[in-house]
């Protein structure tokens, strides 16, 4: 048993499954998928931010999910749209009565059929976003709009058709935001830390809800956002997760500030911190607990030995922006490369896809998910269940191609992530005497052989590049 002190949770180990699973579906379907709108163009948030001030980032954030926060910056171009669209006194929570009318089509099983053609092993449906609508009948609801959630169950619904299919179900949760307790717009990442709601009120809040998502719907994961509610115990949550559900994990997103940071004075001091911060002088924040760590598109650039998560969208938004184009989503070949880097490097790829709000998902995201699979079914072996290859954390060969090593007890798995013209090397690859180079999914022998520094490759003339080929090196002992 597990007990609610720190100490006791940091025994908590990694398991199996997660480290095995390498792919999960983030869902964002929130009632923000109504209007659907966000600025395109820009590329994707880091792009925006990089731009220019935090102000104009957020000003033109490209999430379609942040639209109510959005609407609170006069001026910025949802401001615009949502006035020309549906008038100056049309509030946001209005959305929510077609999102429940528009939902009322939705069949769980259409998503988890694509999710598991897909190759996925996991996933993490959004049951609260920050603008704090529930996707769940809570026996805890909102004390300032207590009929803003859904109609149907989509958390216990999605639950029972994902674990049906064979896939572990994970559950995210907004923590530190909810908008409806919190009026004022943020401009900046001092904002995004310390204005969110810390009132005893809605840490019982928070506090009950995850209590209940666990008791109810028993997910394998916690997946919090941003960070945590000032004096909320921690150790004790994730105890009681770990009690009930020892093989359950929690991502990194707990962070919790001081409550003096919640005050006038605190929030400058905080805004002084978050620009040194963005000046790349301080640390980014840590959490004392976490059972893997996440990014957000951006992926690291080389093997980590921790366990990590990179999250990211199809396109530019998590949540469904009617207004991305073709060009603005990738497609499955761009996907399965940052897959297979990923895994590589010791991470998860969480891919979010963005349903309309009658639960159908866009075709450039269905289209992206199902060219996934069909790769994952002739390279699976290579991504499910491997751990990097020690020796070579990122490689290329000797003229320069980026390559992926991943690994599997005797077995080395590599993806070259660029076509190469003709042979080529792999340096610094120690290879055994009677190891047999074949090309996954086919067993086709390759023409290769050893020499001092590596081995010499050369591949069969009518080898398909484009679709990402890997060989497989069986080693032997």
């Amino acid at each position: 048993m597990y007990q609610p002190t720190l100490s006791s949770v940091q025994q908590h180990p990694l398991p199996d499954w997660y480290h095995d699973a390498k792919f999960g579906i983030f869902v964002h379907w929130t009632i923000s998928s109504v209007p659907a709108y966000a600025p395109t163009g820009l590329g994707d948030i880091g792009n925006v931010f990089a731009k220019d001030t935090e102000a104009y980032g957020f000003t033109n954030q490209p999430y379609a999910e942040w639209y109510q926060n959005s609407l609170r910056i006069k001026g910025s171009p949802v401001y615009k749209y949502h006035h020309k669209t549906y008038g100056e006194d049309y509030p946001y929570e209005n959305f929510a009565q077609t999102f429940n009318e528009a939902s009322q089509q939705w069949n769980p099983d259409t998503w988890t059929d694509l999710f598991g053609e897909a190759g996925a092993r996991y996933v993490v449906l959004v049951t609260k976003h920050h603008d704090g609508f529930l996707l769940w009948d809570s026996q805890h609801p909102n004390p300032k709009m207590p009929d803003y959630r859904t109609t149907r169950d989509v958390t216990g619904e999605l639950t029972q058709s994902v674990t049906a299919k064979g896939m572990k179900m994970g559950l995210y949760y907004s923590s530190a935001l909810d908008w409806t307790f919190s009026p004022q717009p943020i401009l900046g990442f001092a904002d995004l830390l310390s204005s969110g709601p810390a009132s005893r009120q809605y840490l019982r809040y928070a506090e009950n809800h995850w209590k209940e998502l666990i008791n109810r719907y028993d997910p394998a994961i916690l997946w919090s956002d941003i960070a945590y509610p000032p004096d909320g115990n921690l150790p004790e949550l994730f105890a009681y997760f770990y009690n009930q559900t020892p093989e359950g994990v929690v991502n990194d997103r707990w962070f919790q500030l001081p409550r003096f940071y919640f005050n006038p004075i605190g929030k400058l001091l905080l805004k002084w911190l978050a620009k040194r911060m963005m000046n790349g002088n301080t640390a980014l924040p840590t959490v004392p607990h976490c059972d893997y760590r996440t990014t957000e598109y951006e992926n690291l650039t080389e093997r980590a030995s921790f366990k990590w998560e990179s999250v990211r969208g199809i396109g530019n938004s998590f949540t469904y922006n009617q207004f991305e184009k073709p060009e603005d989503y990738l497609q499955a070949p761009d996907l399965i490369r940052m897959l297979v880097d990923v895994v590589s490097k010791n991470g998860n790829l969480l891919l979010n896809v963005g349903p309309r709000p009658d639960g159908s998902i866009p075709e450039p995201q269905v289209e992206a998910l199902q060219g996934i699979g069909r790769w994952l079914a002739v390279n699976g072996e290579a991504i499910y269940g491997t751990r990097p290859f020690p020796l070579r954390p990122g490689a290329t060969t000797d003229n320069g191609l980026k390559v992926a090593y991943t690994t599997k007890e005797n077995t080395l798995y590599i993806t070259l992530l660029q076509p190469p013209n003709g042979e080529f090397r792999l340096p610094d690859l120690p290879v055994s005497d009677g190891s047999s180079l074949t090309l996954l999914g086919t067993n086709q022998p390759i023409t290769w052989q050893k020499e001092d520094s590596g081995i010499l490759i050369s591949p069969p003339a009518n080898l398909d590049w484009e679709a990402i080929p890997v060989l497989r090196l069986e080693t032997k002992t």
